[in-house]
């Protein structure tokens, strides 16, 4: 996990010449990696890395006033490795993240900023946090930037991940994490018609 975390530091600096940029009817596809520690109002002494494949379409044409002005997408995530750094043990899982929300701000030269609410599922070998459930629910919020490259991008976001049981275990301390996240992707062009015969 540590040499993909290096590999992205590294493509970082070649993606600053904008040429693939979001656009109307486009997709996204990407990998990333995230990780951090948690926050106050949960479990604390608890740390997390994941790594997770995006899939998104971009649903609208630019709208909005001044510097909000920006286009919607929606993305699904799968999230094949998931580790909870806990005090009993540590707990490895995946998750899948059908819900991403998220606002790409008009384009900057370069960068692509963009805000996004997610949510999603996680199921772990051991319990999360001990003693609750090995079934949970996430939730998050993030701000972060693509940086533009003539066929790829890399982005780098903060993100506020809330995990929690929902309920489902009479024990649900919940797990609060502030996460750094780091991609590599590419937007795709919108998908031509083809000509008429």
């Amino acid at each position: 996990m540590r040499r993909l975390w290096l590999l992205l530091l590294f493509l970082l600096p070649p993606c600053v010449h904008a040429q693939n940029r979001p656009e109307d009817g486009g997709r996204e596809i990407q990998i990333w990696s995230g990780g951090g520690h948690s926050v106050s109002g949960g479990t604390g002494n608890t740390g997390v890395l994941n790594l997770g494949f995006r899939y998104g379409w971009i649903l609208t044409r630019p709208h909005g006033p001044g510097f909000l002005k920006g286009r919607f997408e929606a993305a699904l995530d799968a999230v094949p490795v998931f580790m909870v750094f806990q005090p009993a043990n540590t707990a490895y899982g995946f998750g899948v993240n059908p819900v991403n929300l998220k606002w790409n701000f008009a384009t900057r030269d370069s960068l692509a900023p963009y805000l996004e609410l997610s949510g999603g599922t996680l199921f772990t070998n051991h319990e999360v946090p001990s003693l609750a459930s090995k079934e949970n629910f996430t939730s998050g919020i993030a701000l972060g930037t693509h940086f533009l490259g003539q066929k790829y991008n890399c982005s780098l976001e903060l993100r506020y991940m809330h995990i929690s049981n929902a309920g489902l275990s009479s024990h649900n301390p919940g797990l609060n994490t502030l996460q750094v996240r780091m991609g590599l992707g590419r937007f795709l062009p919108s998908r031509k018609s083809p000509p008429p015969k």
